[in-house]
């Protein structure tokens, strides 16, 4: 599974779960309109930990926070496996 694809479906479960109602996801959805809160990003970050194995927030380099889906996606694309 890509890594997009991975966090794609975390964003849905994770709304599912929490009962929040997630607008459609595209790379330029800002995450703040998402419908998702702090909590939920919480767990999709720990899942994402969980499953890719590694937490790009947790890290000895400045990380910029992410302001869209595409940007988060990017993050973790981004990490070097």
């Amino acid at each position: 599974m890509s890594v997009r694809s991975t966090i794609t479906s975390l964003f849905e479960d994770v709304a599912r779960e929490q009962g929040r109602r997630l607008s459609p996801l595209s790379d330029d959805l800002k995450l703040l309109q998402s419908g998702l809160d702090s909590l939920s990003f919480a767990l999709i970050v720990a899942r994402l930990e969980d499953s890719l194995g590694f937490d790009p927030f947790d890290s000895a380099e400045a990380v910029t926070f992410p302001v869209t889906f595409g940007d988060f996606i990017r993050l973790y694309e981004s990490h070097p496996r």
